[in-house]
């Protein structure tokens, strides 16, 4: 091991005898009382040195016997340590590619931020690397949101739509200007391609069609390029991915609303049949209104969606995409995020287990695979600066679901 203190969070002394890791509410912890000469051993746990040196290096310093492990052992348990040489063989050939690893540093920073055990963020980091998700759906959604999670470090990301670019599908990280005209789907994969910090591994032969629920992918995103599909997806579209157990998560944009979820975890949360079912309970004349929208005349211009809510939402979507991808429970599990313009306030509606729907998730009971996380961080003395911190670390979600490949 080679114990680095987090680069991730700024370091400040509160006293003579106390000193602050990190500025925000959610993450910074202090941690007293600490005398002068340990402050200063602060400075050499930098990820260039492993325990023996450490010890070397304290005895100099005329610090106690075992101090240094104590030390290190405290701040592990703080979730303030990482591990220069660490995550195991996949991390190693991580940091092999400099320059992909590089592009990647400011979203590995962030990974340390959230993962306690050291070593832990580049090993998560480099397990993108394996993960496929397919998105549907290659407008101005759609298209940024795959190019930011190939950019994200995700290995494999396909992305299926039908037809041609038009001018109104050009967004500033996804589709260009001189993509109008040619395939969505290629179009969009390229978009990919260019975002990617490392050349993505060649897909195999035989690709699955988009009615398919391939289980070689851990999500699929669905980000439909019509509206009516956003405000209203069709559970008959996603039947497939229920059978095959393959999560995935809803994103678009109708009518100036932005929208992020459900992510389904099939079989045990709330997916796009029990919303059907709960609005048709609250609503005796939505299925009325949702045959009508579907059967409807066809747009002769494209539905609105203006392009700064359309980027923020393929980002919300994307950053909770990530956050299943690496193992945690985001709060669009069971959930639709949506925000609406002029006012730009995002809300969070529930999408319950519907008793009636088929996915059976209301039997399963609520949020089985979620568990909450009563552990607190403890070192030998080891605080949040403020209740606000307290309360953002009890929120923090710690459950996971495991991704379905």
């Amino acid at each position: 091991m080679h114990p680095m203190v987090k680069p991730a969070l700024r370091r400040g002394w509160r006293d003579l005898n106390t000193v602050q890791f990190g500025m925000t509410p959610a993450h910074a912890m202090t941690l007293g009382p600490m005398d002068l000469a340990t402050g200063s051993f602060l400075d050499l746990l930098n990820g260039t040195r492993g325990l023996e040196l450490l010890r070397e290096e304290g005895r100099r310093m005329d610090l106690p016997d075992g101090h240094v492990d104590k030390l290190v052992r405290g701040l592990a348990r703080a979730g303030l340590l990482d591990d220069a040489r660490g995550g195991g063989p996949s991390a190693d050939a991580l940091r092999k590619k400099k320059e992909v690893l590089d592009r990647l540093s400011p979203d590995l920073a962030s990974l340390s931020l959230t993962t306690p055990s050291p070593g832990d963020a580049i090993g998560q980091l480099a397990a993108r690397r394996s993960q496929r998700v397919q998105v549907r759906g290659a407008g101005r959604v759609g298209a940024v949101l795959a190019s930011l999670l190939a950019g994200a470090g995700v290995g494999g990301v396909d992305v299926v739509d039908g037809g041609r670019v038009e001018p109104w599908d050009v967004a500033p990280g996804g589709l260009p200007p001189d993509a109008v005209g040619d395939r969505r789907d290629e179009s969009a994969r390229r978009a990919v391609r260019r975002a990617a910090p490392d050349r993505p591994p060649r897909r195999a032969a035989g690709r699955a069609s988009p009615e398919d629920g391939d289980p070689g992918f851990s999500l699929v995103i669905l980000a439909p390029r019509d509206d009516v599909a956003v405000h209203a997806p069709d559970p008959a579209a996603a039947e497939p991915l229920m059978t095959s157990g393959t999560p995935h998560l809803y994103a678009g944009v109708v009518e100036g609303t932005g929208v992020v979820g459900p992510l389904v975890l099939p079989g045990e949360t709330g997916c796009a049949g029990c919303l059907h079912e709960d609005r048709a309970d609250r609503d005796p004349t939505w299925p009325r209104l949702v045959a009508q929208w579907r059967s409807g005349k066809q747009r002769q211009v494209p539905p609105p969606c203006d392009l700064t809510l359309a980027t923020a939402v393929a980002g919300l979507a994307a950053a909770h995409a990530l956050a299943f991808l690496d193992g945690r429970a985001p709060s669009s599990a069971g959930a639709r995020w949506e925000c609406s313009v002029p006012d730009l306030h995002w809300r969070t509606r529930p999408v319950r287990a519907h008793p009636t729907c088929p996915c059976a998730a209301a039997k399963r009971g609520k949020g089985e695979h979620l568990s909450e996380d009563g552990e607190s961080h403890e070192t030998m003395a080891v605080q949040r600066p403020s209740e606000q911190c307290r309360e953002a670390e009890a929120e923090r979600p710690a459950g996971t679901w495991r991704a379905h490949v």
